[in-house]
């Protein structure tokens, strides 16, 4: 005699049937909502991501997936902070070097020239029949124009050592109008005038050079990012 079927006993491993509740003390799998039931409005199944999440390996909303383009650059290029400027080839130094050379010279000629001053005075009061006062107010100004000037073309050198083109230029021109001045008295040039004249035609070529050129427009770009 068969018996009827038997009731499923709990941790049997048996699931009851559908639309029932397991028995009491029994959970259903995890993540599982129970049989016959569905998970709450809003809350997603185990295993599937949420509202308004991304999965793995999407790109959220509002992002771009990458595409290889590379970042904008730091510093230097768009808003950042200037440059270093670029190391000065030797044309620019020693171009440089020579007009300052030529400033020197021409400073030690003037400290000869008042090293007499008595004498001086006397020998331009004798010639040009000027008083002595006269003759005194006429040192002074040309002292004190001689200074101004070379402090201006000191001024001019040091533009130029940065990289400024116009400043350049400027020591062409006044350079070039040295070397006509000069060429026009030759006859009249001593020691010290000669060599400041060679120092002034090499400053103007070794600065009208090629990486001299690349140089000052170099600098030229790099000022004009910022």
């Amino acid at each position: 005699m068969t018996s009827g079927p038997q009731d499923p006993q709990p941790g049997g491993g048996q699931e009851p049937p559908y639309g029932q509740q397991p028995p009491y003390g029994q959970q259903p799998p995890y993540g599982q909502p129970p049989q016959g039931q569905q998970p709450p409005y809003g809350q997603p199944q185990y295993g599937q991501p949420q509202y308004g999440q991304p999965q793995y390996g999407q790109p959220q909303y509002g992002q771009q997936p990458g595409y290889g383009y590379p970042a904008a650059p730091q510093g230097g290029e768009w808003g950042g902070p200037p440059s270093a400027p670029t190391e000065r080839p030797s044309t620019v130094k020693f171009g440089i070097y020579a007009f300052l050379a030529n400033v020197a010279l021409g400073l030690i000629g003037l400290v000869i020239s008042f090293a007499d001053f008595d004498s001086f005075r006397a020998d331009l009061a004798g010639t040009s029949g000027l008083t002595r006062d006269e003759v005194n107010t006429i040192a002074a100004v040309t002292v004190a124009i001689t200074l101004i000037i070379m402090a201006a073309f000191l001024a001019v050198l040091w533009f130029a050592w940065q990289g400024r083109n116009w400043a350049r230029v400027v020591l062409w021109v006044l350079g070039g109008l040295n070397v006509l001045f000069g060429l026009l008295g030759a006859a009249a040039l001593t020691f010290l005038s000669a060599v400041g004249l060679l120092l002034i035609i090499a400053g103007i070529v070794l600065l009208a050079l090629k990486p001299s050129n690349d140089w000052y427009r170099a600098e030229g770009q790099r000022r004009k990012r910022f």
